[in-house]
């Protein structure tokens, strides 16, 4: 099996003869952010970071999705932050698609390189630096922690997907499947930040239709996707954002068809402000 590659944003700018028909979208159901949109132009500057740019691709958005917020966050040689996260009580997940970053979490430093997974507890200490020689780029997923009492908070912990099995979903003949960081039956965690697997030709043979809240970034490959009422064509670099119970299934491409998934679980619905 060829190792998994990582797509990251396009950056620079369009030849000024470029057209501008394009597969961007925005509805009241779900947001499609093709790669080709995702350009210097549209990048952000953090607080507390330096030699750093942000492509922010979801935020909590009243009527819309509200749990969580997504960067691509560039790292430059030398860059970093030592103190990257502004709020508290609010726990992250990285995921590095390019270049290498060295996390330190709780006192210990991890090199994470492409597929490095970090999970960032709320209330942690922990800091980032591209120690390399080339640009480092990642996935930065942050969202508010609902904590539960009697339920601890979950420990922070560094990955990396390569090392990780994919469990493939029961009578789909291994073409169809989740990696997953983080068991489903674990109540500590309140969010899964999970990579799908469909091989080529495979399908999400239903509708899915449910309250969680989603990102799905596609790390390679492409499908054709249904999205509320419409079929639309995805590829590697695109990004799909769903609103609660925005239906979805899906049919993979020719090759093997990847995205990195953010999810909302394991809590009851706020009756109450």
């Amino acid at each position: 099996m060829a190792p998994p590659t990582y797509a990251s944003p396009m950056a620079g700018l369009p030849d000024q003869t470029a057209l501008h028909t394009g597969r961007a979208v925005f509805t009241e159901a779900y947001a499609l952010i093709p790669h080709g949109v995702m350009r210097d132009i549209v990048t952000s500057y953090l607080p507390h970071w330096t030699q750093t740019r942000a492509w922010v691709i979801a935020r909590p958005m009243t009527g819309f999705a509200e749990t969580f917020s997504q960067y691509i966050v560039e790292v430059f040689p030398g860059g970093g932050s030592e103190r990257p996260e502004p709020e508290a009580g609010v726990e992250g997940v990285l995921f590095v698609v390019e270049g290498q970053a060295t996390v330190t979490l709780g006192g210990k430093s991890h090199l994470l390189k492409p597929g490095g997974y970090a999970f960032l507890p709320p209330g942690s200490t922990w800091t980032l630096a591209n120690k390399g020689t080339v640009p480092t780029r990642f996935h930065w997923i942050r969202k508010r922690y609902e904590q539960v009492e009697g339920i601890d908070i979950p420990a922070g912990f560094v990955a990396n997907e390569q090392d990780e099995p994919i469990i493939w979903m029961p009578d789909t003949a291994n073409r169809w499947g989740t990696t997953r960081f983080v068991d489903p039956t674990d109540l500590r965690h309140d969010m899964h930040v999970n990579i799908v697997t469909l091989e080529p030709g495979a399908v999400i043979p239903f509708e899915e239709t449910h309250v969680m809240e989603h990102g799905l970034y596609v790390l390679e490959g492409k499908a054709v996707y249904r999205l509320n009422r419409d079929w639309v064509e995805v590829e590697a670099g695109d990004f799909m954002w769903l609103r609660a119970f925005c239906p979805q299934a899906c049919y993979a491409g020719p090759s093997r068809f990847r995205y990195l998934l953010y999810k909302d679980v394991n809590r009851h619905m706020k009756l109450t402000l």
